[in-house]
């Protein structure tokens, strides 16, 4: 039983730390998602999966411009990468 409630809490707080919290801003305030993907093109970035996460992000997985994996959390608002995980 003791193993089954640390495995539960480990997920949990797993999930919770892959999820930032990025705005409380209204939503019309958010930048256009097609122009800020164009603009990620732009810079390289090949984006494979593109969404909005719970906590309010622009979430890409894709391949950054030197070809690494990447996962980054952007603020939809700003457009300023909140978290950033690369693969090399």
């Amino acid at each position: 039983m003791r193993n089954l409630i640390a495995i539960a809490l480990l997920l949990g707080s797993t999930a919770v730390a892959a999820d930032p919290k990025c705005t409380t801003a209204e939503r019309s305030t958010w930048q256009d998602q097609e122009q800020f993907q164009a603009k990620l093109k732009e810079q390289g970035y090949r984006i494979n999966k593109f969404k909005v996460t719970k906590g309010n992000c622009y979430e890409i997985y894709g391949f950054d411009k030197d070809g690494r994996k990447v996962e980054i959390y952007h603020d939809p608002v700003t457009g300023k990468a909140v978290k950033t995980e690369i693969e090399d």
